[in-house]
C-alpha cells in the first residue's frame, strides 16, 4: 500500500465509543477531503479495517470490551495492515498509557481535547512522513547483513538466526538508522528527529527507551550499546 497526498485517496478509520467525538473527527476530516470510516468499538474496527485497508486509523484507548491497546495489537497482527498508521486518541496523559500504546505498535498519539487545525496538521504530517519513509525504504532494495542478522528494507523484515520478525514501522525505522552507520553514536535528539520529525516535541523521552528495548529483545543486548547521556550505537 503506497500513500499519496491526494487526500481523497487516503482512507481513515475512526474508532471511538463516544459518538460526539466520532462526529467531531469525521466532520473535520471529511471537510479536508479524506475518505472516512467510523466504528464505536474494537471488534468492529478489526472487521472494517480488514475490509477497507485504511491508510491511517485514529484509535481511542479507553473503550469497553476491547480497549485501544488490545485492538492495536490485533490490528498489527493482520498482514494486510502492516503499513497502516495507527494514532491513539486519548484523554490520558500518563506515561504508562502512552508507553503501552507504543508497545502495542502505535505510531503516534493525539491527546483530547484536540483542536481541528492541530488534528488536520498532525494527520497530514503523518501521511507525508510515511511517504518519505516508503521512498527511503524502497530505494534501499538490497538486503543488509550483519553476521546472523539480515534486514530486508522492502518487507520491513528482520531475520535473526532463522527467525523472522515483521517489525512495526517506527521500530524498523530506528533499526535502519542505527545500522546505517555501525559504531556511529546517534544522539537521542537525532533519533527523535528521525522518528517523529518536527512533531516529536509531544513524545515522552521514555518512548525511545521502549523502541530500544524492543530492538534489543529481537537482536540481542550487545548489538545496541548505550552511550550514557548521549545516545545509542549499533555494533556488528
Amino acid at each position: 500500500m503506497y500513500l499519496t497526498m491526494n487526500i481523497k485517496t487516503n482512507k481513515i478509520l475512526l474508532v471511538d465509543d463516544d459518538p460526539d467525538i466520532l462526529e467531531f473527527l469525521s466532520y473535520n476530516l471529511k471537510n479536508e477531503g479524506f475518505n472516512i470510516f467510523k466504528v464505536m468499538n474494537g471488534i468492529d474496527a478489526l472487521k472494517i479495517a480488514a475490509k477497507v485497508i485504511p491508510h491511517l486509523i485514529i484509535l481511542d484507548i479507553m473503550m469497553p470490551e476491547m480497549d485501544g491497546i488490545e485492538t492495536c495489537l490485533k490490528l498489527k497482527s493482520l498482514p494486510q495492515l502492516r503499513n497502516t498508521i495507527i494514532v491513539f486518541l486519548t484523554a490520558r496523559s500518563e506515561d504508562y498509557a502512552l508507553i503501552a500504546g507504543f508497545e502495542a505498535g502505535g505510531d503516534d498519539y493525539i491527546t483530547k481535547p484536540v483542536k481541528p487545525k492541530v488534528l488536520i496538521s498532525r494527520i497530514k504530517a503523518l501521511l507525508k512522513r510515511y511517504n518519505s519513509d516508503e521512498e527511503t525504504f524502497t530505494a534501499t532494495t538490497s538486503l543488509l547483513e550483519f553476521g546472523n542478522m539480515t534486514i530486508d528494507p522492502e518487507k520491513y523484515l528482520l531475520e535473526m538466526g532463522g527467525q523472522k520478525f515483521n517489525l512495526p514501522r517506527k521500530e524498523f525505522k530506528l533499526l535502519m538508522l542505527l545500522t546505517s552507520k555501525p559504531s556511529r553514536v546517534f544522539t537521542r535528539i537525532e533519533i527523535f528527529d528521525h522518528l517523529w520529525g518536527s512533531d516529536g516535541s509531544h513524545v515522552s523521552d521514555r518512548t525511545i527507551d521502549v523502541y530500544i528495548r524492543k530492538l534489543r529483545e529481537r537482536i540481542g543486548e550487545k548489538r545496541i550499546v548505550t552511550i550514557k547521556g548521549i545516545g545509542y550505537k549499533f555494533e556488528t
